[in-house]
């Protein structure tokens, strides 16, 4: 098993093109309108993040599932929390089976019935809601999904819309974060999008490994090696060094070391690390780690 940096390409505008390892912001392949997943909290769409093509080595959910696209609650519907909570929705949206708690949530029901069928939802410790779609071939190399129409009820307007359904996540993200590069003109904003790399980690002990947090100089059982240690073992800011190996690693990965703003969570090693500008979030600038196997997500910031 390896480790891979991923290599995020200049902006690019229409379809991705089909020999790269994905893409961030932009639309999502192959699925149906109504089958892109929405905001159980708010019933708008999610925000689409990214789409990657798993290597050979990180697919876990069968040599079928040749990539994921993953959802995000949208940057300004996450305030501390999630935005427009309705009573109900939540249950209407996530767990359609189950009897509704209000006959005006029937719309949204019915749209979630329509879900993909390889829906896998998630949320952070702050309650907002993430998913995954498991793609196979013919779906990741599929055209791209437009962003669905509205369910129809006046239930939206107790919440605006996310910016991104206006306007489209990329531009969102150019006017949140000012590091961000300019976009180019583009005659469909939706569409643009970052083209994805992967490279080989040459030098990475952790690849395959899952990681743990370990304290001091005590070993994890493991094997899993953290990227500091102490000089002379003691734990001082004067003493913190980072091991020659872990030199070049790029914040946005798949698999091996991981470098979280706070504590490493109990993840299996198939894992991506990524910061917001992979796809457009808010995770108060810090970096989120999504498990592949385990469907779990997690993020920390400063």
């Amino acid at each position: 098993m390896h480790a891979y940096d991923i290599e995020l390409g200049d902006w690019h505008g229409g379809a991705p093109v089909p020999d790269s390892d994905g893409w961030c912001f932009g639309l999502p392949p192959g699925i149906a309108a109504a089958q892109w997943p929405l905001d159980p909290w708010s019933g708008y769409p999610m925000q689409h993040g990214f789409t990657l093509r798993l290597p050979p080595d990180y697919r876990v959910h069968g040599p079928d599932i040749v990539a994921v696209s993953f959802f995000a609650t949208a940057p300004d519907h996450n305030d501390g929390g999630p935005a427009g909570t309705v009573d109900g929705m939540h249950a209407a949206i996530a767990t359609p089976a189950q009897a509704l708690a209000d006959p005006a949530l029937q719309p949204f029901r019915d749209r979630a019935l329509q879900a993909h069928p390889r829906l896998r939802r998630m949320q952070d410790l702050l309650d907002c809601a993430y998913a995954l779609i498991l793609l196979r071939q013919e779906e990741v190399d599929g055209a791209p999904c437009r962003p669905p129409p509205l369910v129809d009820s006046p239930l939206l307007q107790r919440t605006p819309p996310p910016e991104w359904l206006q306007v489209g996540s990329a531009t969102v993200c150019e006017a949140w974060d000012a590091r961000s590069a300019p976009l180019p003109q583009a005659p469909d904003r939706f569409a643009l999008h970052r083209p994805l790399r992967l490279r080989l980690r040459e030098h990475d002990p952790n690849a395959g490994v899952p990681p743990r947090e370990t304290f001091g100089d005590a070993p994890d059982p493991g094997g899993y090696q953290p990227f500091y240690y102490w000089q002379d073992g003691v734990v001082s800011r004067e003493h913190y060094r980072e091991h020659d190996w872990a030199a070049g690693h790029a914040i946005n990965h798949l698999g091996g070391t991981m470098r979280p703003i706070q504590g490493i969570p109990d993840f299996s090693p198939y894992y991506i690390e990524f910061d917001e500008a992979f796809g457009g979030y808010n995770f108060g600038g810090g970096i989120a780690q999504l498990d592949i196997q385990g469907l779990r997500l997690d993020w920390a910031c400063d």
